[in-house]
């Protein structure tokens, strides 16, 4: 019996030991390197606003962190997921499966970003996704290591709606981008719009990337309506604009509304055109001696203002670097834990907090384009109409569908 004893409580040690050992090895960082992936749209119609740019930011944020984390080096890729979802999901699992990347961030395109985010959910991989809108990626298709970063579908339109319709802007029909990022906003700015007691006409759904959009802006001037939202983005809002100043849109009573608009699209479209323009934003350069002071470092590198998505980048990789030193590891169960107790507060972020949905809520912007006379300099462009609220601009924890999410 006393064998016995003894055996059963030699046992439990080396189990104990065991034990103690798999914790220790869980700590720090596994594959001696912390490696960052950055997949966006790096050619395409959203180039300009994500891009190489978002990219940049990554890497800054890597730099200034100062390049490793406890004590081991940080590593950025980047890839092109040409706004394909099928080319992204490829791309994301070589990464995750070969290339060992513990983080994906950037993910410009919602079919792409929840491609990868349920990959990454499947595989136990972070991703912080700062371009994508849909907010499906908190919702239906929220995962434990998904984060939602910079802004989406639900704050735009809701923002949006609630300064213009009370403006005047009583009906509607939308211009809408054909896959899940466009359904996804003119779902919710047609919500807010009916809430605040305005109609909606109708619709027309284009594809990805359209040149032409004389037969949608034609359908939408033959609605009658007062405001056509451009519920897209990119290339494809900065088109649908000149071609409807071409055809006098704006001359015979009917107003654009663009529900994603970016300052590159202000850049491109120019102050004549856009002047007056209002629209919804998580970030903007010139806000406040933070903002301008990381926006005069991307400008060194990058050659134009960041955009919300780019400076986005930054703050998430840089607040993914700080939740792994303050975990001791990059274990990502740990390093979401992390991030999800943490108050992010930055030059981006202002009242931030990730909440278990992986939504990061934070104040939003109204914003207003200036009129030429206004303009000190080729990027002064905008002002900040109003300040929303995190917890006013973001749909509320108790409409959430994500199974996260306790009731």
């Amino acid at each position: 019996m006393k064998k016995l004893c003894s055996k059963v409580a030699l046992s439990v040690a080396v189990v104990a030991l065991t034990s103690g050992m798999a914790g220790a090895a869980a700590k720090g960082v596994s594959d001696n390197v912390v490696k960052i992936g950055v997949l966006t749209d790096m050619s395409g119609v959203y180039s300009t606003l994500g891009g190489k740019g978002t990219q940049v930011g990554v890497e800054m944020a890597v730099k200034d962190f100062g390049g490793k984390v406890l004590g081991k080096p940080i590593q950025v890729i980047g890839a092109d997921h040409q706004n394909k979802a099928d080319i992204a999901s490829a791309k994301a699992r070589e990464w995750f499966d070969n290339e060992k990347v513990d983080m994906i961030t950037g993910l410009l395109n919602s079919g792409c970003a929840l491609a990868v985010q349920k990959l990454g959910g499947e595989k136990k991989k972070i991703t912080m996704n700062t371009g994508a809108a849909s907010t499906a990626l908190t919702n239906d298709a929220c995962t434990p290591y998904g984060i939602h970063y910079v802004y989406d579908t639900y704050a735009l339109g809701k923002v949006t709606a609630e300064a213009v319709v009370p403006a005047g802007g009583k009906s509607w029909y939308f211009l809408t981008a054909d896959y899940a990022f466009g359904h996804s906003l003119e779902a919710n700015t047609a919500k807010f719009v009916t809430k605040l007691g305005g109609k909606i006409l109708g619709s027309v759904r284009h594809p990805l990337s359209t040149a032409d959009f004389s037969s949608y802006l034609l359908q939408a001037q033959a609605s009658g309506a007062q405001i056509i939202g451009l519920a897209n983005a990119g290339g494809d809002t900065t088109n649908a604009i000149k071609q409807a100043r071409e055809f006098g849109i704006d001359k015979k009573g009917q107003k654009l509304v663009g529900l994603l608009i970016f300052d590159t699209d202000i850049k491109s479209l120019g102050l004549n055109v856009a002047q007056g323009m209002q629209f919804t934003s998580g970030f903007y350069w010139d806000r406040d001696k933070g903002t301008r002071d990381f926006a005069k470092r991307f400008y060194a590198i990058h050659k134009a203002m960041p955009t919300m998505d780019q400076a986005g980048a930054y703050s998430a990789t840089m607040n993914y670097l700080k939740a792994i030193k303050a975990a001791g590891t990059d274990d990502p169960d740990a390093v979401m834990a992390k991030l999800k107790s943490m108050d992010i507060s930055d030059f981006f972020a202002v009242n931030g907090k990730i909440r278990a949905d992986g939504r990061m809520v934070h104040d939003m912007y109204l914003m207003e384009v200036k009129k030429p006379s206004e303009s000190k300099g080729e990027w002064d462009l905008l002002k900040i109409v109003k300040t929303v609220p995190a917890a006013d601009a973001f749909m509320p924890l108790s409409e959430s569908t994500c199974s996260l999410v306790k009731k």
